[in-house]
Protein backbone atom coordinates (compact mmCIF):
# COMPACT_ATOMS: atom_id res chain seq x y z
CA UNK A 1 0.00 0.00 0.00
CA UNK A 2 1.16 3.18 -0.67
CA UNK A 3 1.21 6.09 1.58
CA UNK A 4 -0.90 7.49 3.08
CA UNK A 5 -2.89 5.16 4.17
CA UNK A 6 -6.94 5.13 4.37
CA UNK A 7 -6.90 6.44 8.82
CA UNK A 8 -2.69 8.00 8.82
CA UNK A 9 -2.41 10.87 6.92
CA UNK A 10 1.55 10.69 6.85
CA UNK A 11 3.29 10.50 3.64
CA UNK A 12 6.75 9.20 4.60
CA UNK A 13 7.72 6.12 6.16
CA UNK A 14 10.03 7.68 8.90
CA UNK A 15 7.34 9.83 10.00
CA UNK A 16 7.00 7.95 12.86
CA UNK A 17 9.64 6.56 15.15
CA UNK A 18 10.61 2.97 15.83
CA UNK A 19 8.85 3.14 19.55
CA UNK A 20 5.02 4.71 19.18
CA UNK A 21 3.09 4.73 22.61
CA UNK A 22 -0.69 4.35 22.16
CA UNK A 23 -3.55 5.71 24.68
CA UNK A 24 -6.83 5.39 23.37
CA UNK A 25 -7.72 9.29 24.11
CA UNK A 26 -6.46 12.00 21.28
CA UNK A 27 -6.20 14.47 23.96
CA UNK A 28 -4.17 11.72 26.21
CA UNK A 29 -1.53 11.92 23.07
CA UNK A 30 -1.79 15.45 22.97
CA UNK A 31 -0.95 15.64 26.39
CA UNK A 32 2.47 13.38 26.63
CA UNK A 33 3.27 15.10 23.47
CA UNK A 34 3.35 18.46 24.61
CA UNK A 35 4.35 17.50 28.12
CA UNK A 36 6.69 15.02 27.43
CA UNK A 37 8.22 15.46 23.78
CA UNK A 38 10.68 18.27 22.70
CA UNK A 39 10.13 19.52 18.93
CA UNK A 40 6.63 17.19 18.88
CA UNK A 41 5.41 17.42 15.17
CA UNK A 42 2.15 16.47 14.31
CA UNK A 43 2.03 13.95 11.69
CA UNK A 44 -1.50 12.64 11.83
CA UNK A 45 -4.47 13.66 12.32
CA UNK A 46 -7.01 12.16 10.72
CA UNK A 47 -10.32 11.56 11.87
CA UNK A 48 -9.31 13.64 14.66
CA UNK A 49 -6.93 10.79 15.69
CA UNK A 50 -3.96 13.00 16.63
CA UNK A 51 -0.19 11.40 16.45
CA UNK A 52 2.82 12.94 16.96
CA UNK A 53 6.95 12.47 16.29
CA UNK A 54 9.06 13.96 18.76
CA UNK A 55 12.72 13.71 20.68
CA UNK A 56 12.36 11.78 24.50
CA UNK A 57 16.13 12.68 26.20
CA UNK A 58 17.21 12.54 22.92
CA UNK A 59 15.37 9.38 21.47
CA UNK A 60 13.19 9.61 18.94
CA UNK A 61 9.65 9.09 19.94
CA UNK A 62 5.88 8.66 18.16
CA UNK A 63 2.74 9.06 20.04
CA UNK A 64 -0.49 8.28 18.40
CA UNK A 65 -4.49 7.56 19.45
CA UNK A 66 -5.89 4.13 19.26
CA UNK A 67 -9.29 5.48 19.49
CA UNK A 68 -11.59 3.13 21.69
CA UNK A 69 -11.81 -0.79 20.88
CA UNK A 70 -10.38 -3.92 19.73
CA UNK A 71 -11.64 -2.79 15.96
CA UNK A 72 -10.60 0.87 16.39
CA UNK A 73 -6.64 -0.25 17.74
CA UNK A 74 -6.57 -3.11 15.07
CA UNK A 75 -6.43 -0.63 12.05
CA UNK A 76 -4.16 1.85 13.17
CA UNK A 77 -1.82 -0.52 15.27
CA UNK A 78 -1.83 -2.87 11.68
CA UNK A 79 -0.87 0.19 9.32
CA UNK A 80 1.93 1.48 12.04
CA UNK A 81 3.44 -1.45 12.08
CA UNK A 82 2.93 -2.73 8.13
CA UNK A 83 3.35 0.40 6.50
CA UNK A 84 5.50 2.61 8.63
CA UNK A 85 7.88 0.62 9.53
CA UNK A 86 7.15 0.95 13.42
CA UNK A 87 9.02 -2.07 15.45
CA UNK A 88 7.38 -1.70 18.88
CA UNK A 89 4.09 0.18 20.06
CA UNK A 90 3.07 0.03 23.71
CA UNK A 91 -0.52 1.02 24.46
CA UNK A 92 -0.26 3.44 27.63
CA UNK A 93 -4.58 2.80 28.55
CA UNK A 94 -7.10 3.10 31.36
CA UNK A 95 -8.25 0.21 32.90
CA UNK A 96 -10.76 -1.33 35.54
CA UNK A 97 -9.84 -3.31 38.30
CA UNK A 98 -10.96 -7.04 38.74
CA UNK A 99 -8.11 -7.99 40.94
CA UNK A 100 -9.56 -6.84 44.43
CA UNK A 101 -5.96 -5.68 45.36
CA UNK A 102 -6.07 -2.94 42.99
CA UNK A 103 -6.84 0.76 43.11
CA UNK A 104 -7.55 4.05 41.31
CA UNK A 105 -4.35 4.46 40.04
CA UNK A 106 -2.27 2.00 40.40
CA UNK A 107 -0.29 0.31 37.02
CA UNK A 108 -0.95 -2.97 35.62
CA UNK A 109 1.45 -4.38 33.17
CA UNK A 110 -0.27 -6.87 30.57
CA UNK A 111 1.97 -10.07 30.17
CA UNK A 112 -1.22 -11.51 28.23
CA UNK A 113 -4.63 -10.30 27.21
CA UNK A 114 -7.69 -12.53 27.78
CA UNK A 115 -10.37 -11.68 25.31
CA UNK A 116 -14.03 -12.27 24.52
CA UNK A 117 -13.61 -11.30 20.49
CA UNK A 118 -13.13 -13.02 17.50
CA UNK A 119 -10.57 -11.26 16.12
CA UNK A 120 -8.07 -14.53 16.07
CA UNK A 121 -10.88 -15.76 13.47
CA UNK A 122 -8.99 -14.30 10.61
CA UNK A 123 -6.23 -16.46 11.16
CA UNK A 124 -7.47 -19.36 10.17
CA UNK A 125 -5.81 -21.06 13.27
CA UNK A 126 -6.60 -24.71 14.20
CA UNK A 127 -6.36 -24.10 18.31
CA UNK A 128 -7.20 -21.17 19.95
CA UNK A 129 -4.34 -18.26 20.16
CA UNK A 130 -3.13 -17.02 23.34
CA UNK A 131 -2.31 -13.44 22.63
CA UNK A 132 1.36 -12.37 24.98
CA UNK A 133 3.75 -9.36 25.05
CA UNK A 134 6.78 -9.04 24.05
CA UNK A 135 9.06 -10.44 26.62
CA UNK A 136 11.57 -8.01 26.06
CA UNK A 137 9.78 -5.08 26.41
CA UNK A 138 7.72 -6.47 29.44
CA UNK A 139 10.68 -7.16 30.96
CA UNK A 140 12.46 -3.80 30.60
CA UNK A 141 9.50 -1.74 31.45
CA UNK A 142 9.25 -3.99 35.17
CA UNK A 143 12.79 -3.31 35.44
CA UNK A 144 12.07 0.46 34.57
CA UNK A 145 9.21 0.69 36.78
CA UNK A 146 11.28 -0.67 40.16
CA UNK A 147 13.92 1.97 38.92
CA UNK A 148 11.29 4.59 39.51
CA UNK A 149 9.86 3.37 42.65
CA UNK A 150 6.06 2.40 40.80
CA UNK A 151 4.95 -0.44 42.30
CA UNK A 152 3.57 -2.05 39.32
CA UNK A 153 1.47 -5.35 38.80
CA UNK A 154 1.76 -7.66 36.18
CA UNK A 155 -0.30 -10.30 34.92
CA UNK A 156 -3.54 -11.31 32.55
CA UNK A 157 -5.55 -8.33 30.99
CA UNK A 158 -9.00 -9.42 30.06
CA UNK A 159 -9.68 -7.52 26.69
CA UNK A 160 -13.60 -6.84 25.82
CA UNK A 161 -15.24 -6.50 23.00
CA UNK A 162 -17.90 -4.85 24.66
CA UNK A 163 -17.78 -1.78 27.70
CA UNK A 164 -21.84 -1.84 28.61
CA UNK A 165 -22.12 -5.76 28.90
CA UNK A 166 -25.44 -7.83 30.09
CA UNK A 167 -23.13 -10.80 30.98
CA UNK A 168 -20.33 -9.10 32.29
CA UNK A 169 -18.79 -12.04 33.53
CA UNK A 170 -16.06 -10.11 35.44
CA UNK A 171 -16.42 -12.27 39.08
CA UNK A 172 -15.17 -15.31 36.66
CA UNK A 173 -12.25 -13.30 35.04
CA UNK A 174 -11.32 -12.77 38.64
CA UNK A 175 -10.83 -16.23 39.27
CA UNK A 176 -8.70 -16.47 37.10
CA UNK A 177 -6.59 -14.23 38.47
CA UNK A 178 -6.65 -11.89 36.20
CA UNK A 179 -5.85 -8.38 36.70
CA UNK A 180 -7.80 -5.71 35.27
CA UNK A 181 -10.39 -5.41 32.19
CA UNK A 182 -9.54 -3.08 28.58
CA UNK A 183 -10.56 -3.28 25.19
CA UNK A 184 -7.44 -3.07 23.33
CA UNK A 185 -4.67 -4.93 24.22
CA UNK A 186 -5.75 -8.43 22.92
CA UNK A 187 -5.83 -7.34 19.01
CA UNK A 188 -2.58 -5.23 19.87
CA UNK A 189 -0.37 -8.52 20.70
CA UNK A 190 -1.67 -10.59 17.74
CA UNK A 191 -1.45 -7.32 15.26
CA UNK A 192 2.38 -7.21 16.60
CA UNK A 193 2.74 -11.20 17.03
CA UNK A 194 1.55 -11.65 13.07
CA UNK A 195 3.56 -8.41 11.93
CA UNK A 196 6.22 -10.48 13.64
CA UNK A 197 6.50 -6.71 15.80
CA UNK A 198 6.66 -5.63 19.57
CA UNK A 199 3.90 -4.81 21.62
CA UNK A 200 3.57 -4.07 25.17
CA UNK A 201 0.15 -2.78 26.98
CA UNK A 202 0.72 -0.69 30.32
CA UNK A 203 -2.82 0.83 31.98
CA UNK A 204 -3.88 2.94 34.48
CA UNK A 205 -6.62 1.68 37.28
CA UNK A 206 -9.45 4.21 36.06
CA UNK A 207 -12.05 2.62 37.84
CA UNK A 208 -13.00 -0.27 40.08
CA UNK A 209 -16.58 -1.80 39.08
CA UNK A 210 -16.18 -4.85 41.45
CA UNK A 211 -15.77 -2.76 44.67
CA UNK A 212 -18.87 0.29 44.31
CA UNK A 213 -17.71 1.80 41.20
CA UNK A 214 -15.16 3.97 42.23
CA UNK A 215 -14.01 5.78 38.96
CA UNK A 216 -11.26 8.81 37.46
CA UNK A 217 -12.78 11.66 35.78
CA UNK A 218 -12.14 11.93 31.65
CA UNK A 219 -9.85 14.96 32.17
CA UNK A 220 -7.87 12.82 35.40
CA UNK A 221 -7.78 10.01 32.61
CA UNK A 222 -6.35 12.74 30.42
CA UNK A 223 -3.66 14.09 32.46
CA UNK A 224 -2.82 12.82 36.02
CA UNK A 225 -1.67 8.91 35.01
CA UNK A 226 2.07 10.13 34.14
CA UNK A 227 3.35 7.35 35.95
CA UNK A 228 2.50 4.47 33.26
CA UNK A 229 3.29 7.18 30.47
CA UNK A 230 6.70 7.49 31.94
CA UNK A 231 7.53 3.40 32.32
CA UNK A 232 6.82 3.87 28.47
CA UNK A 233 8.73 6.58 27.33
CA UNK A 234 12.11 5.53 29.36
CA UNK A 235 11.62 1.75 27.62
CA UNK A 236 10.70 3.60 24.06
CA UNK A 237 13.54 1.97 21.59
CA UNK A 238 15.48 4.27 19.17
Amino acid sequence: MSLPTPHIAATEKDAFAKTVLMPGDPLRAKYIAEKYLENAVLVNNTRGVQGYTGYYNGKKVSVMASGMGIPSIGIYSYELFNFYDVETIIRVGSAGAINPDLHLRDVVIGMGACTNSNYAAQYNLPGTFAPIADYHTLKKAVDVAEKLGINAKVGNLYSSDTFYDDASGLASWQKMGVLAVEMESAALYMNAARSGKKALCICTISDCPLAGGEECSALEREQTFNKMIEIALEVADE
